[in-house]
């Protein structure tokens, strides 16, 4: 089978797991903000910003550049093993070690507990992801949407089932390691033909691989600042409370990044991995990619958008409407983080990791006094609106490294983005049309708005993007 249809068939497994997931997911949180206080996914928060921080400098970017060497010596990856789990455990320490100070700053006693929990975080995860690495290397992604789909499910389960027995914010974290757990060990299982490893550690094998990581790591850095300043100013300055709403609004209107973006990029970044020379073939990939993110992501924005009044108490019950303009707000900072996200792809395949970290520091240093200014006048919406603004900045500049890196693709762009972006508008105001005159709430009105907003985007798609004969087509020839 050729690395095309590899790709298709492996985008296909990973929509299967990556709609299954989030089905997942809507299910939990909808289930535990009518049970949790908002203070509770608040505390939560703090402890994963804490773990992706820590992650950071764990991971030493080995995924990306396993796949960008087509690394297949087994010295080579033994070493790699060997040296992720000593980092798994002396970042546990850290994290664990960590806990009276996290408290100190956000003054919130419960986050002990939480933090000594969730750093057990580092003592699983590194035993399976050199396999998930691997397996990503080889496109074989039914075996990562298998892992997906089951740890989703078991940590959905325990994280209800515990809450509904009183565990409160530990039945979110224990909820999230069962999930890790499960995937651990079917990572293992499925990658263990690819490589065994060894009791072999020599670090110079892996100078290459850790230079190729330095700027990955600093880039994940000053992205992890840049990307969660904002909720480490909310959670300091207004309390774990509003920090709860922000993550929940956060949390809804990212879901089309975190869940369908990577559908498209984790398929395409080995696969442009294998034509990195050819900058005509990654422009014109990079440009299809783009207009795919575009066509799935936009409508669903849009629709969060124009819906979010009657969506978030039907998901999540009663008093959770503080969460509403900040849904609003997050739509178009969602949008252009969306269209921010290939860069990687592009980077990476070029070599040039060290784009994306120069990147995020300009970025950092533009967002920081905006969270301050913004957040002082309008609180916690101001740092929404801090967080916008910065965003599409970066996705400015992103443009501009992708343009020099692969050549002028703007024109190409903007032809195809402003087609499901007229799309949107009138989608939109099909919906507003029904809210003024029909009505807005209730579960009837809310699935009525959302099947009129997906009928005048696929009908509109349909006649002026793509055929439904040339669909069927397309897909025959798949």
């Amino acid at each position: 089978m050729s690395n095309t249809k590899k790709a298709i068939q492996g985008g296909k497994w990973i929509t299967i797991s990556t709609v299954v997931s989030t089905v997942f997911q809507f299910v939990q949180v909808s289930i535990l903000a009518r049970l949790l206080d908002p203070a509770v996914f608040g505390v939560v928060s703090v402890s994963t910003l804490l773990i992706n921080f820590f992650y950071i400098f764990s991971n030493l970017g080995f995924s990306n550049s396993i796949i960008y060497k087509q690394e297949t010596d087994q010295k080579v990856l033994s070493t790699l093993y060997f040296l992720s789990l000593m980092m798994g455990f002396v970042i546990f320490v850290l994290v664990y070690l960590s806990a009276p100070l996290v408290i100190a700053y956000y003054k919130e006693p419960r986050l002990d507990k939480v933090i000594k929990l969730a750093s057990l975080y580092f003592l699983i995860i590194y035993f399976g992801q050199i396999y998930l690495f691997l397996l990503q290397k080889e496109l074989r992604f039914r075996d990562i949407a298998i892992m997906e789909i089951a740890g989703a499910a078991i940590g959905m389960c325990v994280a209800i089932g515990l809450a509904y027995q009183g565990f409160e914010e530990l039945s979110l974290i224990y909820g999230q390691l069962s999930m890790h757990v499960v995937r651990t060990i079917l990572q293992i299982a499925f990658g263990i033909r690819l490589f065994f490893p060894s009791l072999y550690f020599n670090i110079d094998l892996i100078k290459e691989h850790l230079r190729f990581g330095l700027y990955n790591v600093g880039d994940g850095f000053l992205g992890f600042v840049q990307g969660n300043s904002d909720n480490i100013v909310v959670g300091g300055l207004l309390g774990v409370k509003s920090l709860g709403y922000y993550t929940i609004a956060s949390q809804l209107a990212i879901f089309p990044i975190t869940k369908l973006n990577p559908i498209i990029l984790q398929v395409a970044y080995p696969l442009l991995a294998k034509m990195k020379e050819d900058d005509n073939e990654l422009r014109k990939a990079y440009i299809k990619i783009l207009d795919l993110i575009s066509y799935l992501n936009m409508p669903l924005l849009a629709g969060l958008f124009i819906t979010a009044s009657s969506v978030v108490p039907l998901l999540y019950g009663p008093g959770w409407e503080p969460t509403l303009p900040l849904i609003q707000i997050f739509v178009f900072q969602s949008l252009c983080s969306c269209l921010a996200n290939p860069l990687f792809t592009i980077a990476f395949t070029k070599g040039k990791p060290n784009l994306l970290f120069y990147l995020n520091l300009v970025t950092l240093i533009i967002k920081i006094p905006l969270l301050y200014w913004f957040g002082s006048y309008w609180e916690v919406t101001g740092i929404a609106l801090a967080f916008l603004t910065s965003t599409f900045i970066n996705l400015v500049l992103n443009f501009m490294i992708a343009k020099w890196l692969i050549g002028s693709f703007y024109q190409a762009f903007f032809a195809n983005f402003v087609k499901p972006a007229l799309f949107c508008l009138l989608m939109v105001l099909s919906v507003y049309l029904y809210q003024q005159f029909v009505g807005n709430e209730g579960v009837i009105h809310t699935f009525v708005q959302i099947a009129i907003g997906g009928a005048v985007f696929v009908a509109l798609t349909l006649k002026y993007k793509m055929s439904l004969p040339e669909i069927l087509a397309m897909r025959k020839s798949i």
